[in-house]
Protein backbone atom coordinates (compact mmCIF):
# COMPACT_ATOMS: atom_id res chain seq x y z
CA UNK A 1 0.00 0.00 0.00
CA UNK A 2 1.37 3.38 -0.97
CA UNK A 3 1.95 6.03 1.73
CA UNK A 4 -0.90 8.11 0.32
CA UNK A 5 -3.31 5.17 0.44
CA UNK A 6 -2.20 4.32 3.98
CA UNK A 7 -2.83 7.89 5.06
CA UNK A 8 -6.29 7.83 3.51
CA UNK A 9 -7.02 4.58 5.33
CA UNK A 10 -5.96 6.03 8.69
CA UNK A 11 -7.86 9.30 8.65
CA UNK A 12 -11.35 7.85 9.36
CA UNK A 13 -10.01 6.20 12.52
CA UNK A 14 -8.25 9.39 13.58
CA UNK A 15 -11.42 11.38 12.96
CA UNK A 16 -13.39 8.90 15.06
CA UNK A 17 -10.99 9.38 17.98
CA UNK A 18 -11.21 13.16 17.66
CA UNK A 19 -15.00 13.01 17.79
CA UNK A 20 -14.99 10.51 20.66
CA UNK A 21 -12.54 12.46 22.83
CA UNK A 22 -15.11 14.95 24.21
CA UNK A 23 -17.29 12.00 25.24
CA UNK A 24 -14.48 9.97 26.77
CA UNK A 25 -12.89 12.76 28.81
CA UNK A 26 -15.75 13.05 31.36
CA UNK A 27 -15.77 9.26 31.81
CA UNK A 28 -12.01 9.23 32.35
CA UNK A 29 -12.33 12.06 34.87
CA UNK A 30 -14.96 10.10 36.79
CA UNK A 31 -12.70 7.06 36.80
CA UNK A 32 -9.79 9.12 38.12
CA UNK A 33 -11.82 9.84 41.26
CA UNK A 34 -10.99 6.34 42.51
CA UNK A 35 -7.41 7.52 43.03
CA UNK A 36 -8.72 9.36 46.10
CA UNK A 37 -10.36 6.92 48.54
CA UNK A 38 -13.29 8.14 50.63
CA UNK A 39 -13.25 5.92 53.75
CA UNK A 40 -15.52 8.27 55.70
CA UNK A 41 -18.30 8.31 53.09
CA UNK A 42 -18.55 4.83 51.60
CA UNK A 43 -19.45 2.94 54.80
CA UNK A 44 -22.46 5.22 55.18
CA UNK A 45 -23.39 4.82 51.51
CA UNK A 46 -23.12 1.03 51.63
CA UNK A 47 -24.99 0.73 54.90
CA UNK A 48 -27.71 3.37 54.66
CA UNK A 49 -28.13 4.68 51.12
CA UNK A 50 -27.17 2.31 48.32
CA UNK A 51 -29.28 -0.74 49.28
CA UNK A 52 -32.56 1.18 49.09
CA UNK A 53 -31.47 3.20 46.05
CA UNK A 54 -30.44 0.04 44.21
CA UNK A 55 -33.72 -1.72 45.02
CA UNK A 56 -35.71 1.30 43.88
CA UNK A 57 -33.70 1.58 40.66
CA UNK A 58 -34.12 -2.09 39.76
CA UNK A 59 -37.84 -2.03 40.58
CA UNK A 60 -38.27 1.18 38.59
CA UNK A 61 -36.55 -0.29 35.54
CA UNK A 62 -38.54 -3.53 35.73
CA UNK A 63 -41.89 -1.75 35.96
CA UNK A 64 -40.91 0.82 33.35
CA UNK A 65 -39.97 -1.96 30.93
CA UNK A 66 -43.54 -3.27 31.12
CA UNK A 67 -45.25 0.13 31.18
CA UNK A 68 -43.32 1.36 28.13
CA UNK A 69 -43.21 -1.87 26.13
CA UNK A 70 -46.94 -2.64 26.18
CA UNK A 71 -48.23 0.71 24.82
CA UNK A 72 -45.19 1.19 22.57
CA UNK A 73 -45.65 -2.16 20.83
CA UNK A 74 -49.44 -1.89 20.86
CA UNK A 75 -49.51 1.55 19.28
CA UNK A 76 -46.86 0.50 16.75
CA UNK A 77 -48.89 -2.53 15.68
CA UNK A 78 -52.08 -0.49 15.36
CA UNK A 79 -50.31 2.18 13.32
CA UNK A 80 -48.50 -0.25 11.02
CA UNK A 81 -51.26 -2.79 10.37
CA UNK A 82 -54.61 -0.99 10.66
CA UNK A 83 -56.32 1.88 8.92
CA UNK A 84 -58.69 3.95 11.04
CA UNK A 85 -59.91 7.55 11.19
CA UNK A 86 -57.15 9.81 12.46
CA UNK A 87 -54.32 7.32 11.95
CA UNK A 88 -52.05 9.83 10.24
CA UNK A 89 -52.61 12.26 13.11
CA UNK A 90 -51.75 9.65 15.71
CA UNK A 91 -48.64 8.58 13.77
CA UNK A 92 -46.95 11.82 14.80
CA UNK A 93 -49.02 12.72 17.87
CA UNK A 94 -47.86 9.56 19.64
CA UNK A 95 -44.27 10.80 19.33
CA UNK A 96 -44.94 14.18 20.95
CA UNK A 97 -44.30 13.02 24.56
CA UNK A 98 -40.60 12.89 23.71
CA UNK A 99 -40.68 16.70 23.61
CA UNK A 100 -41.91 16.89 27.21
CA UNK A 101 -39.32 16.93 30.01
CA UNK A 102 -40.00 14.14 32.47
CA UNK A 103 -39.86 16.44 35.48
CA UNK A 104 -42.54 18.70 33.97
CA UNK A 105 -44.88 15.74 33.43
CA UNK A 106 -44.15 14.55 36.97
CA UNK A 107 -44.94 17.99 38.39
CA UNK A 108 -48.23 18.12 36.46
CA UNK A 109 -49.35 14.70 37.66
CA UNK A 110 -48.39 15.49 41.25
CA UNK A 111 -50.75 18.45 41.06
CA UNK A 112 -53.49 16.39 39.42
CA UNK A 113 -53.19 13.55 41.93
CA UNK A 114 -52.78 15.70 45.04
CA UNK A 115 -55.47 15.60 47.72
CA UNK A 116 -57.02 18.83 46.42
CA UNK A 117 -56.35 17.95 42.78
CA UNK A 118 -59.07 17.01 40.29
CA UNK A 119 -58.26 13.29 40.24
CA UNK A 120 -58.54 12.76 43.99
CA UNK A 121 -61.52 15.10 44.17
CA UNK A 122 -63.35 13.04 41.54
CA UNK A 123 -62.29 9.83 43.32
CA UNK A 124 -63.82 10.99 46.61
CA UNK A 125 -66.93 12.26 44.82
CA UNK A 126 -67.46 8.74 43.47
CA UNK A 127 -67.27 7.33 46.99
CA UNK A 128 -63.64 6.26 46.97
CA UNK A 129 -61.57 6.36 50.13
CA UNK A 130 -58.57 8.73 50.17
CA UNK A 131 -56.48 5.85 51.48
CA UNK A 132 -57.44 3.74 48.46
CA UNK A 133 -56.25 6.28 45.89
CA UNK A 134 -53.05 5.10 44.17
CA UNK A 135 -49.95 6.78 45.57
CA UNK A 136 -48.14 8.64 42.80
CA UNK A 137 -45.07 9.37 44.92
CA UNK A 138 -43.84 5.79 44.71
CA UNK A 139 -41.79 3.52 42.49
CA UNK A 140 -44.84 2.36 40.47
CA UNK A 141 -45.98 5.97 40.15
CA UNK A 142 -42.56 7.07 38.92
CA UNK A 143 -42.48 4.19 36.43
CA UNK A 144 -45.91 5.16 35.10
CA UNK A 145 -44.95 8.82 34.69
CA UNK A 146 -41.67 8.00 32.95
CA UNK A 147 -43.46 5.53 30.68
CA UNK A 148 -45.78 8.31 29.50
CA UNK A 149 -42.73 10.26 28.33
CA UNK A 150 -40.44 7.48 27.09
CA UNK A 151 -42.70 4.92 25.37
CA UNK A 152 -42.26 6.70 21.97
CA UNK A 153 -38.73 5.26 21.79
CA UNK A 154 -40.32 1.82 21.57
CA UNK A 155 -43.13 3.01 19.32
CA UNK A 156 -40.85 4.52 16.69
CA UNK A 157 -38.44 1.64 16.20
CA UNK A 158 -41.05 -1.12 16.50
CA UNK A 159 -43.42 0.58 14.07
CA UNK A 160 -40.61 0.73 11.50
CA UNK A 161 -39.90 -2.97 12.10
CA UNK A 162 -43.54 -3.94 11.63
CA UNK A 163 -43.69 -1.97 8.37
CA UNK A 164 -40.63 -3.85 7.07
CA UNK A 165 -42.04 -7.27 7.89
CA UNK A 166 -44.67 -7.41 5.20
CA UNK A 167 -47.53 -9.85 5.60
CA UNK A 168 -45.87 -13.17 4.70
CA UNK A 169 -45.07 -14.22 8.27
CA UNK A 170 -48.55 -13.41 9.56
CA UNK A 171 -50.15 -15.17 6.59
CA UNK A 172 -48.02 -18.25 7.24
CA UNK A 173 -49.00 -18.27 10.91
CA UNK A 174 -52.68 -17.89 10.03
CA UNK A 175 -52.41 -20.74 7.51
CA UNK A 176 -51.16 -22.97 10.34
CA UNK A 177 -54.37 -22.36 12.25
CA UNK A 178 -53.30 -19.55 14.57
CA UNK A 179 -55.72 -16.73 15.28
CA UNK A 180 -54.76 -13.06 14.93
CA UNK A 181 -53.52 -12.76 18.53
CA UNK A 182 -51.55 -16.01 18.47
CA UNK A 183 -50.05 -15.12 15.08
CA UNK A 184 -48.93 -11.77 16.46
CA UNK A 185 -47.14 -13.34 19.44
CA UNK A 186 -45.70 -16.26 17.46
CA UNK A 187 -44.63 -14.45 14.29
CA UNK A 188 -44.72 -10.65 14.24
CA UNK A 189 -43.45 -9.93 17.75
CA UNK A 190 -40.48 -12.37 17.66
CA UNK A 191 -39.44 -11.03 14.26
CA UNK A 192 -39.45 -7.50 15.69
CA UNK A 193 -37.33 -8.50 18.70
CA UNK A 194 -34.23 -6.49 17.72
CA UNK A 195 -36.40 -3.39 17.38
CA UNK A 196 -38.26 -3.59 20.67
CA UNK A 197 -35.11 -4.61 22.53
CA UNK A 198 -33.31 -1.55 21.13
CA UNK A 199 -36.21 0.77 21.92
CA UNK A 200 -36.54 -0.64 25.42
CA UNK A 201 -32.81 -0.15 25.97
CA UNK A 202 -33.15 3.55 25.14
CA UNK A 203 -36.02 3.81 27.62
CA UNK A 204 -34.04 2.16 30.41
CA UNK A 205 -30.95 4.28 29.76
CA UNK A 206 -33.04 7.44 29.92
CA UNK A 207 -34.58 6.27 33.19
CA UNK A 208 -31.17 5.48 34.68
CA UNK A 209 -30.05 9.04 34.01
CA UNK A 210 -33.29 10.71 35.07
CA UNK A 211 -33.01 12.97 38.09
CA UNK A 212 -35.83 15.50 37.88
CA UNK A 213 -38.91 13.26 37.67
CA UNK A 214 -37.85 10.82 40.38
CA UNK A 215 -36.85 13.70 42.66
CA UNK A 216 -40.26 15.33 42.33
CA UNK A 217 -41.94 11.98 43.01
CA UNK A 218 -39.75 11.33 46.05
CA UNK A 219 -38.11 8.14 44.77
CA UNK A 220 -34.45 7.62 45.67
CA UNK A 221 -32.53 6.07 42.78
CA UNK A 222 -28.87 5.75 41.93
CA UNK A 223 -29.04 9.02 39.99
CA UNK A 224 -30.45 10.96 42.95
CA UNK A 225 -27.88 9.30 45.21
CA UNK A 226 -25.09 10.90 43.16
CA UNK A 227 -26.64 14.33 43.73
CA UNK A 228 -27.24 13.77 47.44
CA UNK A 229 -23.71 12.47 47.93
CA UNK A 230 -22.33 15.63 46.39
CA UNK A 231 -24.57 18.22 48.03
CA UNK A 232 -25.72 16.29 51.11
CA UNK A 233 -22.51 14.57 52.16
CA UNK A 234 -20.34 17.27 50.54
CA UNK A 235 -18.16 14.74 48.76
CA UNK A 236 -17.67 15.47 45.09
CA UNK A 237 -15.14 12.64 44.88
CA UNK A 238 -17.55 10.00 46.19
CA UNK A 239 -20.27 11.37 43.91
CA UNK A 240 -17.91 11.00 40.94
CA UNK A 241 -17.16 7.43 41.98
CA UNK A 242 -20.89 6.68 42.15
CA UNK A 243 -21.40 8.27 38.73
CA UNK A 244 -18.65 6.08 37.29
CA UNK A 245 -20.51 3.08 38.71
CA UNK A 246 -23.60 4.26 36.82
CA UNK A 247 -21.51 4.28 33.64
CA UNK A 248 -20.72 0.65 34.35
CA UNK A 249 -24.43 -0.09 34.73
CA UNK A 250 -25.04 1.56 31.36
CA UNK A 251 -22.37 -0.67 29.84
CA UNK A 252 -24.09 -3.72 31.33
CA UNK A 253 -27.42 -2.63 29.85
CA UNK A 254 -25.80 -2.26 26.43
CA UNK A 255 -24.29 -5.74 26.68
CA UNK A 256 -27.68 -7.18 27.60
CA UNK A 257 -29.21 -5.31 24.66
CA UNK A 258 -26.67 -6.88 22.32
CA UNK A 259 -27.43 -10.33 23.72
CA UNK A 260 -31.17 -9.67 23.48
CA UNK A 261 -30.95 -8.75 19.81
CA UNK A 262 -28.98 -11.86 18.97
CA UNK A 263 -27.16 -12.47 15.72
CA UNK A 264 -29.92 -14.09 13.74
CA UNK A 265 -31.82 -12.42 10.97
CA UNK A 266 -35.29 -11.57 12.18
CA UNK A 267 -36.68 -9.62 9.23
CA UNK A 268 -35.60 -8.96 5.69
CA UNK A 269 -36.03 -5.77 3.72
CA UNK A 270 -39.60 -5.07 2.69
CA UNK A 271 -40.07 -2.47 0.01
CA UNK A 272 -43.88 -2.61 0.03
CA UNK A 273 -45.52 -2.05 3.44
CA UNK A 274 -48.10 -4.67 4.43
CA UNK A 275 -51.72 -3.85 3.63
CA UNK A 276 -53.56 -2.26 6.52
CA UNK A 277 -56.79 -3.73 7.81
CA UNK A 278 -59.53 -1.10 7.76
CA UNK A 279 -61.29 -0.63 11.09
CA UNK A 280 -64.85 0.62 11.04
CA UNK A 281 -66.89 1.37 14.07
Amino acid sequence: MSPAAAARARWPRALAWVLAAPLLLPVLWLGSAFATPQPDVWPHLFGQVLPAATRNTLALLALLAVFALVPGVGFAWASARFEFPGRRFFDWALVLPLALPGYVVAFVYVGLADYAGPLQTAWRALGGSPAGFPELRSVPGAAAVLALVLYPYVFLVVRAAFLRQGSAAMDAARSLGHGPVAAFFRAALPMARPAWVAGLTLVLLEALADFGAVSILGVDTLATTVYKTWFGLYSLTAAAQLAFGLVGVVGLVLVLERLGRGRGRHAGPQLVPPPRRVLRG
